[in-house]
């Protein structure tokens, strides 16, 4: 296996992008979100050329509005679903132990039993809870990285989340999961590690059509359009499969999450979990950050209609949001106090069901009418089998000389130093600027507020940050050019 450079630019992509339009490779990905970086990462370490094409930037579409957990599937065992909770356990020890521990850290999740928590509710979360353990044990995740579920007294429950009302309130269930730094970051390294195996990944390059053998695209920085030739191709574009393949049918589901300062849950020390008012299998969870905020979220609601570049939450979402969490709380958070809200959409495919919550989370992989493979559902704790199963299937509908995959083994490449610290008022540093510019192939201030670092989040850091930040990006690029 040839060792490659991880750093991203424009520099690479300017090389990189001649070679696609002359060379044919095994495999072309189209799509830089969680799964398709996943995809280039899979074929590449079973030696396989590999050229992967994004529209915009990676992590630009779901991957970047998820709750940032890598997660045992507790809703998916509250609604029967133990194939996918089995399934999301083991991808998580293996990102929790051997692919990306450098990336995720164990989080208390608190089931308080508060007035606003039933009995009923509480009985069901904390036997799921239990469940959820028999999975840790049965994936074998040692006890160090997620210890075991307890009950806690209300003194206890207090500590961890001191804005808990102590009114009425029991004491609680807590339980351990795995969160991510951020999981645009776990997008980023996915791509830099699968470039440091000579996959190409190519940002700004969009897909116009797509065949069995190959793609028609286009360069969106020069409106240049050029033919890109390969042995299989599969189409990993999320929400968006469907303009690429008429014989899909998405259905897609918006989740919403609010941004909270840590002040506000008096610097929670673990997460809330929060059941929805009258259901034992969906539930609103609070979440604090490294970055001093909390997100609260999430929702499960249609999303009919043409597909948006970006999702945007609603104002019902976000009252409802506040007003699961407030269910709770000593004192009540108001609209003002929102400081951020994001909404991303999930990739489902329409089965016919009644809700999109309804609509199981297994993904799909399948080839299309047209020959194409199609990998669609999932979600983000078990990229690497969504990716495994859709190069598994390219290799044996194309003939390719393709070895087993390896990822279950493959540490992902370590981050820089510096990209761990965390943004001051003022924005990222000069040095976080320069890394993403030259090393992550950020090209602008988005990708750099938005999916480098977070500070995008809240609208007036943005403001702040932005013009200090489009000014250092020129001058890296200019260095570059």
């Amino acid at each position: 296996m040839n060792a490659h450079s991880p750093d991203l630019n424009v520099a690479r992509r300017a090389v990189e992008l001649a070679r696609a339009a002359e060379e044919v490779v095994d495999v072309l990905v189209i799509g830089g979100g969680i799964t398709g970086t996943g995809v280039a990462l899979d074929a590449a370490a079973r030696g396989l050329t590999v050229t992967l094409l994004e529209a915009d930037d990676l992590a630009f579409g779901t991957s970047r509005f998820s709750s940032k957990l890598v997660h045992g599937g507790l809703r998916y065992l509250a609604t029967g679903d133990l194939a996918t909770a089995k399934e999301s356990a083991f991808e998580r020890h293996l990102l929790m132990t051997v692919i990306a521990p450098h990336l995720i850290r164990p989080i208390g999740q608190l089931l308080p039993f508060a007035s606003g928590v039933t009995a009923r509710q509480r009985a069901a979360g904390a036997a799921g809870m239990t469940i959820g353990d028999l999975l840790r044990l049965r994936a074998r995740t040692p006890r160090a990285i997620l210890p075991a579920p307890r009950i806690i007294s209300a003194r206890a429950a207090h500590d961890l989340v001191p804005a808990l009302e102590r009114r009425g309130l029991r004491g609680g269930m807590l339980s351990y999961d795995g969160q991510l730094v951020d999981d645009a970051r776990l997008v980023v390294t996915v791509a830099r590690t699968a470039a440091s195996l000579g996959a190409r990944i190519l940002t700004r390059v969009r897909a116009r059509e797509l065949r069995s053998d190959g793609a028609i695209a286009e360069d969106v920085l020069t409106g240049e359009t050029l033919d890109v030739r390969a042995r299989s191709v599969i189409n990993a574009t999320g929400v968006w499969a469907g303009t690429l393949d008429e014989s899909m049918t998405m259905r897609p589901s918006r989740g919403t999450h609010i941004v909270l300062d840590a002040a506000d849950l008096g610097r929670a020390s673990a997460a809330l979990t929060i059941p929805h008012e009258g259901s034992i299998s969906r539930y609103v969870f609070a979440l604090p950050q490294q970055s001093g905020r909390v997100i609260v979220g999430l929702t499960d609601e249609d999303a009919p209609g043409p597909v948006p570049p970006i999702a945007t939450p609603t104002e019902g979402e976000i009252s409802f949001l506040l007003s699961t969490l407030n269910r709770v709380l000593e004192e009540p958070i108001t609209r003002d106090r929102v400081r951020g809200a994001f909404a991303g959409l999930r990739p489902l495919v329409d089965t016919g069901a009644d809700a999109t919550a309804d609509i199981s989370r297994r993904h799909m992989v399948a080839v299309s009418e047209a020959g194409f493979i199609s990998v669609l559902g999932g979600k983000l704790t078990t990229y690497r089998r969504m990716a495994e199963d859709a190069v598994d299937l390219a290799s044996r509908s194309s003939g390719l000389s393709a070895a087993r995959s390896t990822t279950a083994s493959l540490r992902l490449t370590d981050t820089a130093r510096v990209m761990q610290e965390v943004p001051d008022d003022e924005g990222p540093s000069r040095s976080q600027i320069d890394f993403a510019v030259r090393a992550e192939g950020a090209m602008t201030v988005d990708d750099v507020l938005d999916r480098r670092t977070r500070v995008g989040l809240v609208d007036a850091d943005r403001e702040r940050a932005g013009p200090a930040v489009e000014a250092l990006i020129s001058e890296v690029l200019a260095e570059l050019a």
